[in-house]
């Protein structure tokens, strides 16, 4: 039996528009207690809502009932298939969101693979005014260090720059679903993918 819209997908959607829940069930002309049941997966849309839905999130029906909106074909518009590459002579970072030949000091850069955090690189996220808190229980000294870490939604990448002896920390606006990074100099890159707390500015 083929798939319906997921409470993923409209929360996922609607965060991207940066609706809230009202919003969104005013430009669908359903209740904001039906939206919350989509989203949690205690309701579906009736089929004659799929084309309003799908108008209020920015989206064509077939892209909401396949998810197609996720795998963003137009490579070059989507930050989420970032790649990074980085000088391991002077810790330079380039940042390309397709595939690119990267160098630096005479060195050819390969694309870093992201792996999963690890017990020694735990990634913990924290949402409060706005704001992501990133942080890490990682050591920050001169021969071991997390190098940057990077919060990289559809539309947008923030990366910050870190150095030995500061705190592993970041905060970055909280702009919606998307993917936190962390580099450790020794042991390279980790993802922490789909972080989609619901982070609004005020509440």
């Amino acid at each position: 039996m083929a798939d319906y819209i997921t409470a993923e997908t409209i929360r996922a959607l609607r965060e991207r528009a940066r609706l809230t829940q009202r919003e969104l069930a005013e430009r669908v002309g359903v209740t904001d207690k039906a939206i919350s049941k989509w989203e949690t997966g205690r309701g579906l849309p009736d089929v004659a809502l799929v084309a309003p839905l799908a108008a209020a999130l920015g989206v064509s029906p077939a892209e909401l009932l396949t998810d197609a909106w996720a795998t963003n074909r137009n490579v070059a518009a989507n930050m989420r298939r970032s790649l990074f590459h980085v000088c391991p002579v002077c810790g330079n970072v380039i940042h390309a969101m397709v595939g690119a030949s990267a160098s630096c000091c005479g060195i050819a850069l390969p694309a870093l693979d992201a792996e999963e955090p690890d017990e020694g690189h735990a990634i913990s996220v924290a949402c409060t005014d706005g704001e992501l808190y990133v942080t890490m229980d990682h050591p920050m000294e001169k021969g071991h260090f997390v190098s940057f870490l990077a919060y990289v939604t559809d539309d947008r990448l923030d990366l910050r720059k870190l150095y030995p002896e500061q705190g592993c920390e970041a905060r970055f606006a909280y702009r919606g679903t998307g993917d936190v990074y962390a580099l450790c100099n020794r042991d390279g890159l980790f993802s922490l993918r789909g972080v989609s707390t619901r982070c609004l500015r005020g509440r």
